[in-house]
């Protein structure tokens, strides 16, 4: 299996790397910004938004709450209220199968490029 070069992850994201990173606009994560208590972006003096890692994940939990599945911004924030481990929890779940799978697929594809040597038995 091939050498797969690390990711560096960053400390800070700016909004605008934040919002990329979704296909979203600057503007929808601001406004998730207002109607969700778990994002806590670092402000500076200046006002500029820096989102950390852990930012980043829930910005990933809203995301897929609300655009993968479908659900109201009600019903993101009554779920996250009332059941906020559990839909974490299952969320963590979510992406280590989705992980999984394209790591099985990784395989697969270099399994059937890689010339395979047949016996003459």
């Amino acid at each position: 299996m091939p050498y797969k070069k690390p990711k560096i992850e960053k400390i800070y994201y700016s909004i605008r790397e934040a919002a990329d990173m979704f296909g979203v606009k600057i503007s929808t994560v601001r406004y998730w910004e207002n109607e969700f208590d778990i994002l806590k972006p670092l402000k500076n003096k200046k006002g500029d938004r820096h989102f950390t890692k852990t930012d980043i994940d829930n910005l990933h939990l809203i995301y897929h709450l609300l655009k993968e599945k479908g659900m109201t911004m009600q019903g993101v924030q009554k779920k996250l209220r009332e059941n906020k481990e559990q839909t974490i929890n299952t969320f963590e779940i979510i992406k280590r199968l989705q992980q999984i799978r394209s790591e099985l697929i990784d395989i697969r594809d270099a399994l059937q490029d890689s010339p395979l040597e047949k016996s003459d038995v």
